[in-house]
């Protein structure tokens, strides 16, 4: 497939799938509504936390279908977002420079704003890729 690029990573699914039973992986494959319930029931009690062990392959592909890719990096944006979201870091490598040095100040708004990215940090994304390139070089005559 020409020009295919893959914008989640199964690696890194794996990787977050260790910490699924908060719903980690679910968020990161763009799952916020079903990653909230196992945030809340210990992956469905750790018995969908299993069964997901089978199921990432499927997310990732589905995944891939569903979000643009672009000079943004969906796995270094969720590796941030996941390992320095109460910073804002993952906000400031999307280019949102104020909001980021306001959860840096506030702690990720306490909290709120670091679930709240966990929720739509796929869709702040996609309409960051989906934004027309300036393209180098003096403008067309």
């Amino acid at each position: 497939m020409a020009g295919y690029r893959p914008t989640h990573s199964r690696v890194i699914g794996y990787i977050v799938w260790l910490f699924g039973f908060t719903g980690a992986h679910r968020f990161y494959f763009g799952r916020p509504i079903s990653g909230t319930i196992y945030f809340f029931t210990l992956g469905l009690l750790f018995i969908g936390w299993i069964v997901d062990l089978f199921l990432i392959p499927r997310m990732e592909r589905e995944a891939d279908i569903r979000y643009t890719p672009g000079p943004i990096d969906y796995n270094v944006a969720w590796l941030l977002l996941a390992f320095l979201g109460f910073f804002g870091i993952h906000r400031l490598y999307l280019g949102k420079l104020w909001t980021g040095l306001l959860y840096l100040c506030t702690f990720g708004l306490f909290g709120v704003g670091y679930i709240y990215d966990m929720w739509t940090l796929n869709d702040q994304i996609t309409l960051i890729n989906g934004q027309p390139q300036a393209s180098p070089g003096p403008p067309a005559v």
